[in-house]
């Protein structure tokens, strides 16, 4: 969630009609990166004294109780803590990786020094590698917590709402990633185009003129020279590339052009997330260029989109018939109980107390078979558990004492 940040902070002057990098905004998001790299290095520590912890307590607990492996499953004394150890490794080097700053060198160190050589399209490039070289790892890593997460908390994680809830926050992280890519792709866009008017123009620019005196700009006055405030006079350049995206081949990202120049930061941010969520979730009404790299971008935009919402489709559907599925077993119940009670012709004060019954016994177990869970058990708990349920079952003052008896002596 945090990385994506680093890529608002590229932005072009409206003035100048230069290029530079947002300094207090790189700011921020690096302290906040910064605070999350805290909390990675502190899993880290954790998990590399668990690797390195000595497993001899273990083993020896282990061979002491031989029947422990036989429960679990496993084939000998003290087996387990070697996969677990090199699980453990693998995921050291992988939280290595993910703090990496690779980021924050591109922001702080190697755009300013593009910027000031005029590679102005070129450090876009740069910055969009790098960010999809760390942010796929961490996308890895992250599935690989939750993994870690669930078989830790258990059911917790295994519900149907949990399963919608995960989706929703992949289906928000990606708009959030996508929209990010987005805009600095749109930004290159922009910069293109200024830089083909640079050079309609001929002596009137120079091709310096495109990044600003200060790469890393604090928003302080600045004294500029008289190339730089000849470019910024250029009305055929402002019109045909930041006053309107009609003028210019701007296809998919025709919504940047009110961005790029933009200093509101809050607009720049939430715009190409709603511009991500809208396009993952309609899966084109693209208008797109013949350049390759934009059209690379709008197929895995529509791929990603298109499993994303089949995903959230079948957790939705799942969680329907889960909720759906009990309660019309309850009402296939009820009526086979009304139909074999007509065909006994059964009194209706009996029908009244059966009818009861079910309803209570619905109430009680929302659709869940106790007696068949209790027989289902293992051979050497079944007994106790018949036992433990019977007796919380009676302590319900509408519950029949017919059903309970029932229930265990079937168990």
């Amino acid at each position: 969630m945090v990385d994506p940040l680093f890529l608002y902070a590229v932005s072009v002057s409206a003035p100048l009609m230069c290029v530079f990098l947002d300094g207090w905004f790189a700011a921020a998001v690096t302290a906040l990166r910064c605070a999350v790299d805290a909390m990675h290095a502190s899993n880290l520590l954790l998990r590399l004294r668990e690797a390195c912890s000595p497993r001899r307590e273990d083993t020896d607990e282990e061979e002491a109780q031989p029947g422990r492996d036989d429960a679990r499953g496993g084939g000998g004394g003290g087996g387990g803590g070697v996969p677990e150890r090199g699980r453990s490794k693998k995921g050291v080097f992988l939280d290595m990786l993910v703090i990496l700053p690779v980021m924050q060198v591109v922001v702080w160190v190697a755009s300013p020094a593009m910027i000031r050589a005029g590679s102005t399209t070129a450090v876009m490039t740069v910055l969009l590698v790098a960010f999809l070289l760390e942010y796929l790892p961490k996308i890895y890593h992250s599935v690989r917590v939750l993994r870690r997460m669930q078989d830790v908390s258990g059911y917790l994680f295994g519900t149907i709402w949990w399963g919608i809830a995960l989706n929703l926050m992949a289906y928000f992280v990606a708009a959030h990633a996508v929209g990010a890519c987005w805009y600095l792709l749109g930004a290159q866009r922009a910069t293109k185009c200024l830089r083909e008017q640079c050079a309609q123009a001929g002596s009137g620019c120079a091709p310096w003129a495109l990044a600003c005196a200060e790469p890393l700009y604090y928003g302080r006055s600045l004294t500029v020279g008289a190339d730089r405030l000849a470019w910024a006079g250029n009305a055929t350049a402002r019109g045909t590339c930041l006053d309107s995206a009609d003028n210019y081949q701007y296809g998919t990202y025709q919504w940047t052009v009110m961005l790029v120049a933009n200093p509101i930061r809050v607009d720049r941010i939430l715009l190409p997330i709603f511009w991500g969520l809208m396009t993952l979730s309609t899966f084109g009404n693209l208008e797109s260029t013949t350049e390759w790299l934009e059209i690379v971008f709008n197929i895995i935009t529509i791929t990603g989109g298109l499993i994303l919402v089949t995903m959230l489709i079948g957790n939705i559907k799942v969680f329907l018939n889960a909720t759906t599925s009990k309660k019309q077993a309850m009402h296939t119940r009820l009526r086979g109980v009304e139909l074999w009670m007509k065909r006994k012709n059964l009194p209706r004060s009996y029908r009244h107390r059966v009818r009861q019954y079910e309803r209570q016994r619905w109430a009680a177990t929302r659709g869940v078979d106790e007696c068949r869970i209790v027989r289902d058990l293992p051979e050497g708990s079944a007994g106790t558990s018949s036992t433990t349920s019977a007796s919380a079952v009676t302590s319900r003052q509408f519950w029949p004492r017919c059903w309970c008896i029932t229930c265990s002596s079937r168990a």
